[in-house]
């Protein structure tokens, strides 16, 4: 329950962290600015043409005391927003009177909208590799199980050279050559992410392949398209989703070393490891720190400890009694 109120938070983050007000009441007009085309400056009577500063606006508003109003959101910052100072250097840290809850990072950044922002922007990416590569290692692990033979010889060399091919170096390369933007990291990690999927799926085929109901539907004529996907994968499907919040936590925990390394996401995506790399070479600022280390560890253990429930909710041995 706590990881999905963390997701549905994190997509609807803009309701609750943003820098556009939530509802504008202006001239007996309502705007709703959040999920809008940006609206400018002299909308609201003010002299200039770009997006409009609603926390601005909304002190002009209550200076004016002429019925006007604006609703802002909690913390009223987005997480590429530089609030600075005068007379003073970011880090700035934690103010409730300023809606800095975590204070600011090393440019002036809300820390707390970099963190619900960078979380979304990790699950996002974890979830979509762990499609990718349940995709691939699904497929390709349960037809080298259940075919076999020199097919199975063949993919299994190609698995080992595979495995041996450096993760991080290929990261290294294609950043030296290129940004890496969130589908081109992604592919890179679903280049490689597929193999262990692979494995567990080949030997549970093998397992499974030799069963009975898999050897009467065979005597029936059914064929290996419906015996693998109808029979198959069904009865190995406790493995599937027991590895699921395990390989997500995985994502996470690798987005956030390619991003506090330097080889992750392009700045100023809002990142975790960002934020860490920050906190490594900014001591002083604690709030960095404490901020990102707390959210990274609530956050995998809320995973791994959902992946146990999963794994123990489709394990027979934990609901078997013998007599």
């Amino acid at each position: 329950m706590v990881l999905i109120f963390m997701i549905l938070s994190s997509l609807g983050a803009e309701i609750f962290i943003n820098s556009r007000a939530l509802v504008v009441y202006y001239d007996g007009l309502l705007r709703f600015p959040t999920y809008s085309e940006m609206i400018p400056g002299k909308t609201f009577g003010l002299d200039y043409e770009y997006e409009t500063n609603y926390r601005e606006l909304k002190e002009k508003f209550r200076a004016e005391g002429k019925g006007n109003l604006v609703i802002m959101p909690p913390v009223p910052f987005n997480p590429y927003e530089n609030d600075l100072k005068d007379n003073s250097y970011p880090p700035f840290p934690p103010s409730f009177s300023e809606r800095h809850f975590m204070g600011t990072d090393n440019v002036g950044r809300d820390i707390l909208a970099r963190l619900v922002y960078g979380f979304r922007t990790a699950m996002i990416f974890s979830v979509v590799l762990l499609i990718l590569n349940y995709a691939i290692g699904i497929a390709l692990g349960c037809a080298m199980g259940y075919f076999g033979g020199k097919f199975d010889l063949l993919f299994q060399r190609v698995l080992e050279i595979w495995s041996n091919i450096p993760f991080l170096y290929v990261v290294i390369i294609v950043s030296s050559i290129m940004v890496p933007s969130f589908m081109v990291l992604l592919l890179i990690m679903a280049f490689f992410g597929w193999i262990n999927m692979t494995w567990v799926m080949r030997t549970m085929t093998y397992k499974e392949k030799e069963r009975e109901y898999v050897l009467a539907a065979r005597s029936l004529g059914a064929s290996h398209f419906r015996i693998i996907f109808k029979h198959i994968i069904p009865n190995t499907i406790s493995v599937i989703v027991t590895y699921a919040p395990f390989a997500i936590s995985g994502g996470i925990v690798a987005l956030t070393s390619l991003d506090y390394l330097g080889f992750g996401l392009p700045a100023p995506t809002p990142s975790w490891g960002e934020l860490l790399q920050q906190g490594w070479t900014n001591m002083s600022a604690w709030w960095i720190s404490v901020s990102v280390v707390s959210a990274l560890v609530i956050t995998l253990m809320i995973v791994t400890f959902t992946g146990e429930g999963i794994r123990e909710a489709f394990d027979p041995r934990m609901y078997s009694f013998y007599e």
